[in-house]
């Protein structure tokens, strides 16, 4: 199943990029970023193999490539800043069930946006996963929209020319590392998941370790009476 996504996924690229070139790339950031049903990461990395190393472009051309993307990234990340501010938290609630996202991680970001503001805006939009989502909190807190704007360009021209560069540098290998991917994806998987336990125990380590005293305040009491 895996090898029959894979072949379709780069047949897709590959007749996009050979047809509109880095318009291509420009209108699959802007979806990713709108909608997160793009694979971002592997449209990114192709394209630095596909359209530039493969036709021969210098490298320095990636610094404009990730312009490129990262200027359709950040137009994306706009469409959902305007969603969530304009449609407030009924549209938050029907775009969370569309793509299976949590809405309590939409509501404990929206505090921690109020908190940290563009700080956390730009740190967002370039952790995976969390940068296509990090504009909800964004709008729903009505950060003031132009600052907006240049932090997630700048944050994801960063991620897009990493991206891009490492597909220049890597994309020939894409059968050995697709190949070592599939290989390990069940320890993929069992690390990500104990990431995410370690991340949930860390952010409540506090509400822990007052359930603990409570528990054991609780227990003394007990005692005392017995």
């Amino acid at each position: 199943m895996l090898d029959h996504m894979e072949v379709a996924i780069l047949s897709a690229l590959q007749t996009i990029f050979d047809r509109f070139g880095w318009a291509g790339v420009f209108g699959l950031m802007v979806l990713e970023n709108a909608t997160g049903i793009a694979p971002g990461e592997v449209i990114l990395g192709l394209s630095g193999w596909m359209l530039i190393e493969r036709h021969g472009i210098a490298p320095a051309f990636i610094l404009i490539a990730g312009a490129i993307a990262g200027l359709g990234s950040a137009i994306g990340a706009s469409i959902t800043y305007w969603t969530a501010r304009l449609g407030g938290q009924p549209m938050i609630e029907k775009f969370t069930r569309l793509l299976h996202i949590d809405t309590g991680i939409i509501t404990a970001s929206e505090e921690h946006m109020q908190k940290w503001g563009l700080s956390l805006v730009l740190v967002g939009r370039i952790i995976p996963g969390m940068r296509t989502w990090i504009s909800l909190p964004a709008g729903l807190v009505r950060i003031h929209f132009p600052k907006f704007f240049i932090v997630s360009f700048i944050g994801g021209y960063i991620w897009c020319t990493l991206l891009i560069g490492a597909g220049y540098l890597l994309g020939h290998e894409w059968m050995m590392i697709s190949s070592q991917i599939k290989g390990h994806l069940p320890l993929a998987l069992l690390l990500g998941l104990l990431a995410v336990a370690g991340f949930l125990f860390f952010r409540n380590r506090t509400r822990l370790h007052a359930l603990v005293r409570v528990l054991h305040f609780s227990r003394k009491a007990s005692d005392k009476k017995s």
